[in-house]
């Protein structure tokens, strides 16, 4: 008798169910000294202007690099930073882009926004990212961007 030999693939190793990603802690147990800091850069930060141009959509939009030069000066004066990254969820298919505001006393918040991704290839990674961290970075600051154009994240139809 001759024996069957089964050739395996990547796919029989990856579980065949979606696992659910644990749930983080939003924030530290404690906000209180993050909170009187950022209330105190808030104080000192301004509307971002829209310095930019979108030739596609004909309009003027505010960037990351003018949200970054309006927040980051009064954070970093009032002892706050910032992180931001991504992470993907197999269980929801989903694209995030992440925010974690910090404090030097250790103290912490973060946020994320689901970021859908328009081209499936590293230029559409890359403005979902940008437009993510731009409004996410935006959001927890608690500034507004002086164009509020969303532009980007619709599909044209002309």
């Amino acid at each position: 008798m001759s024996e069957e030999k089964t050739t395996k693939t990547v796919e029989d190793y990856l579980p065949t169910e979606k696992t659910k990603t644990p749930e983080l802690p939003w924030q530290s147990t404690t906000i209180n000294k993050l909170a009187e800091a950022l209330a105190k850069a808030q104080a000192e930060m301004t509307m971002v202007e829209a310095e930019s141009s979108n030739p596609f959509f004909n309009s003027k939009y505010a960037s990351l690099s003018a949200v970054l030069k309006t927040v980051l000066p009064a954070l970093n004066k009032h002892g706050l930073s910032v992180i931001q990254g991504t992470r993907y969820c197999t269980y929801t298919n989903g694209f995030y882009v992440t925010v974690t505001l910090m404090h030097a006393s250790g103290q912490w918040t973060r946020s994320e926004i689901r970021m859908p991704i328009g081209k499936k290839d590293a230029h559409g990674v890359g403005a979902a990212t940008t437009y993510g961290r731009r409004y996410l970075l935006s959001a927890i600051c608690g500034v507004a961007q002086e164009d509020d154009d969303g532009n980007g994240a619709l599909k044209q139809t002309r």
